[in-house]
């Protein structure tokens, strides 16, 4: 049985419990039926509590793996299912979707081949997994940072895949936007502490991993700064043109149950002043195109100005989990400045991320409405 998670968490709990809500109550005249690929695994889960009571959109087909296909979704995840959504009954992973719009938390070996076909019969595929991220003519965004990537669809009536990035580069890349659009970047050094939810399925617990830190994730360094570059480059002719500065990112997991923390050292093309910062962080709210939409957060990076913040057993849940928090503004003495950035892995690098860019296509007409 293939491993449904990727960049995902453990302990789901219920959407509720962690203060996660819909930001914004925009009505629609009538939900849109959309169906969900490797609803079992963790991040799938958490896809599940979103969609439960989504205002936009009715979570009507669940597929998973053939070890739990025909089961009920209730009887196969238990208390972990929305009361509502108990009685879908799980297709096979190989199964067609008769809605046009697919969520796809599906772990990378097995999504790879099953979004090209998703694509191939029509349907616009809103993906979490890995394996299409850095595809030419599969954009990669961030609502609030490069919406204008979406121009890489000419046709979507067509078919395509839209791709959230990795749950860290998500954090990193919230909190460098502001910065590279106002002063510009020349080079950025991001060091991630990164939570135990990110491993899946399979993560020890608290307890079993108290005392210990790897400093090894595999791919992840590689993810983080092939995707920073790309989700702050420039949309050309076409295509996607990464962003020149340079990007150096070392990945640890640590003792931590929730909550990607990353400390990060940037060098600026120009001199800066501390209040410029802070003020690019301030000014960067939710554009008049993403204010409608029901997940955006009101204020997408959070300023802390205690001198131990963030800290993820406090602030991990900023917004529903979809803000990021940024503290710790100092000067660095190797490039220019340093501070430390904090995002919630399932939520923001995660379904969270994803559910925000399916709203935001659908707002730009990619499903024939808006």
């Amino acid at each position: 049985m293939a491993r449904e998670a990727e960049d995902s968490f453990v302990g789901v709990t219920r959407a509720q419990t962690l203060g996660i809500l819909f930001m914004v109550q925009t009505p629609r005249k009538e939900r849109l039926p959309v169906a969900l690929y490797g609803a079992t695994g963790v991040v799938g889960q958490r896809f599940l509590e979103i969609l439960a009571d989504h205002p936009w959109f009715e979570l009507v087909e669940v597929r998973a793996s053939s070890e739990s296909a025909g089961q009920a979704l209730g009887k196969r995840i238990g208390g972990m299912c929305p009361p509502n959504l108990q009685d879908l009954v799980l297709g096979g992973l190989n199964e067609g979707a008769s809605c046009r719009l697919v969520f796809s938390a599906l772990p990378s070996e097995v999504a790879f081949e099953r979004e090209l076909s998703l694509r191939a019969a029509g349907h616009l595929v809103i993906t979490n997994a890995s394996s299409h991220r850095l595809d030419p003519d599969v954009p990669l965004v961030i609502p609030e940072v490069n919406p204008e990537h979406l121009g890489l669809i000419q046709d979507p009536s067509k078919g395509a895949i839209l791709a959230n990035p990795n749950c860290s580069t998500a954090g990193l890349v919230l909190a460098l936007a502001p910065l590279a659009k106002a002063f510009g970047l020349r080079s950025v050094h991001a060091v991630t502490l990164q939570a135990l939810s990110g491993m899946g399925g399979g993560a020890p617990s608290l307890d079993e991993f108290a005392g210990k830190l790897s400093p090894f994730i595999p791919e992840e360094e590689e993810k983080i700064q092939a995707e920073t570059r790309r989700i702050l480059g420039a949309l050309e002719g076409g295509s996607v043109v990464p962003a020149e500065f340079a990007v150096a990112a070392t990945a640890n997991r640590v003792a931590v149950l929730d909550g990607h923390t990353a400390c990060v050292s940037v060098a600026l093309g120009r001199p800066v002043e501390e209040a410029e910062l802070l003020s690019a962080w301030e000014r960067f709210g939710v554009t008049s195109g993403l204010s409608g939409l029901p997940s955006a957060p009101r204020q997408p990076i959070v300023w802390l100005e205690e001198d131990d913040a963030p800290r993820p057993e406090l602030h991990v849940n900023e917004q529903g989990g979809m803000a990021i928090s940024v503290g710790r503004l100092r000067e660095c003495p190797v490039l220019d400045w340093r501070f430390t950035t904090l995002s919630h892995n399932a939520m923001r690098g995660a379904a969270g991320g994803a559910v925000l860019l399916a709203e935001l296509a659908l707002e730009r007409g990619f499903l024939g409405q808006s």
